[in-house]
């Protein structure tokens, strides 16, 4: 090989990385969904998940070369998702008292301007949710993450967990939802 060879391959080596590495608005085209749907399943409340969200996209922007290492910027993303959802929630437990009154007079309202079906809906999905908020962590991160289409790989780096534990957490929610969601229906 000569001199010239081995200069110019590890600068096309360095190039194809730099190249394979997402801009800040190719990044959030690509991942806004994903994780504004990950934000609402743990927040349940879709202002806290948009404030949750910006607040992802804003340290990603000032982190986006940390957050492309090793090829896991969506592991990146849902697991800050995850810790900016957890502390907004633990940072938001007074005001969310002060809010259920408003909270319930306004899907009253709602409600009764909805037709038989969507009520029917919101009613199944509403129980899902209550459903989903008793299975304990790290059980329903896993479940959640894994119905987003994540991998176990993913998974673990998202949830700071071992990819061989990933696994049994979704097979035990799964059991765990199964149970407690027959014995809503049954009721």
């Amino acid at each position: 090989m000569t001199d010239r060879q081995s200069d110019a391959a590890p600068h096309s080596v360095i190039e194809e990385i730099a190249a394979a590495r997402l801009s800040f608005d190719q990044a959030f085209l690509a991942h806004y969904r994903r994780v504004y749907r990950y934000a609402y399943a743990l927040t349940c409340d879709r202002g806290l998940a948009e404030d949750v969200v910006q607040e992802v996209f804003l340290r990603l922007y000032q982190n986006l070369d940390a957050a492309q290492r090793d090829g896991l910027l969506r592991a990146w993303l849902l697991r800050v998702t995850a810790n900016v959802s957890r502390n907004m929630l633990r940072g938001l437990s007074r005001a969310r008292s002060r809010d259920k009154t408003f909270i319930a007079q306004a899907s009253l309202t709602a409600e009764t301007a909805l037709p038989d079906g969507e009520l029917a809906r919101e009613a199944e999905i509403a129980e899902t949710r209550r459903v989903l908020d008793k299975i304990k962590e790290p059980m329903r991160s896993c479940l959640l993450l894994k119905h987003e289409g994540l991998s176990y790989k993913e998974i673990a780096a998202a949830l700071g967990v071992k990819e061989s534990s990933v696994g049994g957490f979704i097979a035990r929610a799964r059991r765990e939802f199964v149970r407690m969601y027959g014995k809503i229906q049954k009721l």
